[in-house]
């Protein structure tokens, strides 16, 4: 019989209630133990080695012991819109909407959410173009640690940003060559982190310069995560809007003093305030706001207060994260439970988010989930008129490869003769980055541009 120990009981976790789990599964019981003990659940007494089956009748026993049932039902994973794509494509809208209720409980509400979602994507961008790439270019620095974070995220003096970048524009440079001599191309270009703002002006204009060279004319879309606002000013906006930057993100997290305090944020609401208004002044076209349900000591008007202002600020992008106690995070070290605890508070925060950013005009284009997220909910991506941002959408897809470039860059070959995604990661630590480049870019030769030797 298979040993379902982790998966299982990860796959639970994200579906139900921690407490759910504790009070009605022993962990030392996975599978069939052939002890009558009351305390003891027994599931897959027929013995199937399928893992969505198990998983499936672990959800409904536990469905009808509590009488709770969640929202997203049995279904895990990170890319829910993608699966509901490739339901549509293989067996059709009303097909895909039985599949996701009958096989999957998902409620009425969530499976609108991602069919109506593939369609509004497939209208606006179509299916990628063989050969094209989404291109993810890391800096992994920022001013603070934020107590949830669990990315590459380092804060180190200026001489050591310095030490990483010709190493990082040495991999640019090398991938932009290779991709085209393999008749390949850049469709779209994000360059995130960490922080990339905390690169000073010069650093900008020299990132973006090399990347332009690197990866030719064929750009739809080019993408900086601005970020923190206390790495904005005038002189770095200028830089991103003369080197062709298109979309760039503020993400404020909260508009209240005492959070951001709380969570280690080093900046102020009215500094958010004034990064949107040299944001807008300089003319972006695309002004995306990260905001977050289920912050610590934050109650549902907290959150509207944030919404709100986030709206009237004039962000043309607004992401709705919920709140993830991820491992690696701070939160996580003080308080392993408390995305548990707060899972009804952010049922309510992303109810009115939806209500209050489809009266203004928003509607929603790009989502995944991740594990321990509070209530095992979902981050939601808004746009209005439009303004969706490509790169997000290809990326959860995953019908397009990814080349990563960085410290923590994690590329992905796509075969789609076989629908298969071949990872390249990177490392992650900066340091190990800068000492192993020669290894990181030879990854990318034995795979990414081995051509089709690996399609086999």
């Amino acid at each position: 019989m298979a040993d379902y120990r982790f998966n299982i009981h990860g796959d639970v976790n994200i579906s139900l209630m921690r407490e759910l789990i504790d009070e009605f599964i022993d962990p030392a019981y996975y599978e069939i133990t052939g002890e009558d003990s009351a305390d003891v659940i027994q599931i897959n007494t027929e013995g199937s080695s399928d893992r969505d089956t198990v998983k499936r009748e672990i959800y409904r026993r536990l469905c009808d012991l509590t009488g709770r049932k969640q929202e997203w039902g049995a279904l895990t994973g990170v890319r829910p819109v993608k699966l509901a794509g490739e339901l549509i494509e293989s067996i059709g809208l009303a097909g895909a909407r039985e599949r996701l209720s009958d096989f999957y409980y998902m409620s009425d509400e969530k499976i609108d959410l991602v069919t109506d979602m593939y369609l509004y994507q497939k209208q606006l961008f179509g299916s990628a173009e063989a050969k094209s790439a989404g291109v993810y270019i890391g800096i992994p620095f920022c001013p603070t640690r934020c107590l949830y974070c669990s990315f590459a995220s380092n804060q180190v003096p200026d001489t050591e940003i310095e030490r990483y970048m010709p190493v990082l524009l040495h991999e640019i440079d090398h991938v932009g060559r290779r991709l085209e001599e393999t008749g390949g191309f850049a469709e779209s270009i994000y360059i995130g982190g960490g922080t990339p703002t905390t690169l000073d002006a010069s650093q900008l204009r020299m990132l973006l310069g090399e990347t332009g060279k690197a990866f030719g004319d064929r750009i739809k879309e080019l993408s900086v995560e601005a970020g923190r606002p206390d790495t904005i000013t005038v002189e770095k906006l200028a830089v991103l809007k003369d080197m062709g930057v298109e979309r760039i993100s503020i993400n404020p997290q909260s508009m209240k003093q005492e959070t951001l305090d709380r969570i280690g944020r080093s900046h102020t609401p009215e500094d958010i305030e004034k990064a949107f208004s040299i944001a807008l002044a300089a003319g972006f076209d695309v002004i995306n706001a990260d905001i977050i349900a289920g912050l610590p000591g934050e109650d549902e008007q907290d959150f509207a207060l944030t919404l709100d202002r986030m709206i009237d600020i004039g962000a043309s992008n607004i992401t709705v994260h919920t709140l993830a106690v991820k491992r690696g995070s701070r939160l996580h070290e003080e308080d392993k439970q408390y995305h548990y605890r707060a899972a009804e508070t952010v049922k309510a925060m992303l109810a009115l988010s939806r209500e209050k950013l489809d009266g203004a005009g928003f509607r929603p284009y790009y989502l995944y989930r991740q594990k321990h997220m509070a209530g095992a909910m979902e981050n939601t991506g808004y746009c209005r008129d439009d303004k969706a941002c490509l790169y997000n959408v290809r990326i959860m897809d995953e019908h397009q490869s990814t080349l990563a470039m960085g410290a923590g860059g994690i590329s992905k070959k796509y075969y789609p003769e076989t629908n298969r995604l071949v990872r390249i990661p990177n490392v992650t630590n900066y340091q190990e980055y800068i000492s192993r480049i020669d290894e990181m870019i030879e990854r990318k030769e034995n795979t990414y541009f081995m051509e089709d030797k690996n399609a086999d």
